[in-house]
């Protein structure tokens, strides 16, 4: 068995049935045989300015600049100029134009011990920087951090090719961010590596498997497979093996002839023949009984299959697509290996420079459900839907949230923001914050010295509202950090 991997991390189709020649050409790899090494990024998940930003990124490297307008004449360090990227695509090696938000300092952020699992950020503007919510100065971030410009922008980082990925049929046809032509919304190169894998596996004609946990849109990439394949005229015939009745299950897969197997019983088609010549798909595989696994190896070799009740044999020319949430060896082991093409499907936590663009399409589609919430919720420009009205640490915290379910959860997450809202704006309300799952968030860096002071005289030496300010449960979480730091107590809670 040979890996055939798509363009990134988190995606793969794999071939068990046929071995790639030398010559053949995987997804991933250039013409000089190697993938394109990683590197460490930020991407733009929130700017209250430049909200059409949202999904592009920078590549960090030791003396980068974050920060407004264009680079000075005698600025040393490189200004980090973001771009809307695409594997493969020309333009993801163009510059976007420099950042305009008037809430930025010309020098705002600065990058230094870049490494790929690792880089130190320092605030060196006017406005204040959080780490994974917690108020610094000066911080070690890595993959999966969110760093915030208080009111101004939340980035997140992330890692990237050093360029662009060499992803064949990269579909240029659809806006930046918006979603694709089978329903996918995202940027990220876990997601483009979906979309290649699905692509691949489109153009041939074996069965195939999805693996993916829940949520994570099984359903939508049989449908992608099933559209750009030469079986997409048509329609194709879906249906979940859980509820098939074990009693039943080969009636509903191979049909049945009148009156068998009691009076009165009408003919049925079966699902085999209903997918003549089209796509079946049939989610959680995992839970159809060994014994139907059994009856199906014959027709998924050769297409012969017998209806209950009849003699004669049919022929379906059908393609199966199957999904699960367990591991194929779950699966008997004989139907496991009907299935060479196998595409496993990364979830919310592998893309989550994705969360804020899903959230985009999420909360308009939510919005439009019920009289009332587009106009409360969503800015217009030029008399069109624009852009969500969106509290930065919701965004923050969504990034920060572990996903077990994914979409669905995010989903459900959204729901709870929109419904507990009280202003004109989508918040982290504290119903919302006592739903995220305990533990569930990715480690803040506790406040350093120069965070504490600031949070102090902001407060007037209020321990408790500093605490507040600093995102501390208490005060004597901060009184602790406080003399950790050297600093004295003031006298007075006034």
């Amino acid at each position: 068995m040979r890996n055939l991997f798509s363009a990134t991390l988190g995606a793969y189709v794999t071939d068990s049935a046929t071995e790639p020649t030398d010559d053949f050409e995987l997804p991933w790899r250039r013409r000089s045989g190697s993938a394109p090494a990683l590197s460490l990024h930020v991407a733009i998940v929130w700017s209250l300015e430049e909200p059409e930003r949202v999904g592009q990124v920078a590549a960090l490297a030791d003396g980068a600049w974050l920060g407004r307008g264009e680079p000075e004449p005698d600025e040393t360090g490189t200004r980090l100029g973001f771009r809307s990227a695409r594997p493969g695509a020309s333009r993801a090696e163009t510059a976007a134009p420099w950042l305009e938000a008037s809430r930025l300092s010309r020098q705002q952020l600065r990058f230094s011990e870049v490494a790929l699992e690792s880089a130190v950020v320092e605030s060196v503007g006017r406005c204040p920087l959080a780490v994974n919510g917690s108020p610094v100065t000066r911080a070690t971030i890595k993959p999966g951090d969110a760093i915030t410009l208080r009111n101004a922008m939340v980035l997140l980082v992330t890692q990237r090719r050093a360029s662009g990925e060499a992803v064949r049929h990269a579909d240029d046809a659809f806006p930046f961010g918006e979603a694709d032509a089978n329903g996918f919304v995202g940027e990220s190169p876990a997601l483009w590596g979906l979309r290649e894998a699905l692509g691949f596996a489109a153009r041939s004609r074996e069965h195939v498997l999805l693996l993916g946990e829940s949520g994570s849109g099984k359903e939508l990439s049989a449908r992608a497979i099933h559209a750009q394949s030469t079986r997409a005229a048509r329609g194709m015939v879906s249906r979940n093996a859980a509820t098939l009745p074990e009693a039943l299950v080969d009636a509903e897969l191979f049909g049945n002839a009148r009156n068998y197997p009691n009076p009165g019983m009408a003919e049925r088609q079966g699902l085999l023949g209903e997918a003549h010549e089209s796509t079946l798909f049939l989610d959680e595989i995992g839970e159809l009984p060994a014994s139907a696994q059994s009856h199906l190896l014959r027709v998924m070799d050769q297409g012969d299959y017998q209806r209950l009740g009849e003699a004669s044999q049919r022929r379906s020319d059908f393609r199966l697509i199957a999904a699960t949430n367990r591991e194929p060896a779950a699966l008997k082991h004989d139907f496991a290996a009907r299935f060479p093409l196998r595409v496993r499907l990364p979830g919310l936590n592998e893309r989550l420079e994705d969360v804020p663009l899903l959230v985009k399409r999420i909360l308009l589609r939510l919005c439009e459900s019920s009289d009332g919430l587009v106009e409360r919720f969503f800015e217009r420009r030029q008399g069109h839907v624009a852009e969500p009205r969106i509290e930065p640490e919701l965004v923050e915290h969504l990034l920060r949230h572990r996903y077990s379910t994914h979409v669905r959860e995010l989903e459900r997450l959204l729901w709870l923001a929109i419904s507990t809202s009280q202003d004109d704006f989508i918040a982290a309300t504290p119903e919302l914050l006592r739903e995220l799952v305990p533990g569930s968030e990715r480690e803040a860096p506790e406040p350093d010295r120069q965070a504490i002071e600031q949070a102090l005289a902001s407060s007037r030496g209020n321990v408790t509202r500093a605490a507040r300010l600093l995102g501390l449960r208490n005060r004597y979480v901060l009184y602790r950090l406080m003399k950790k730091v050297g600093l004295d107590t003031p006298t007075s809670e006034s």
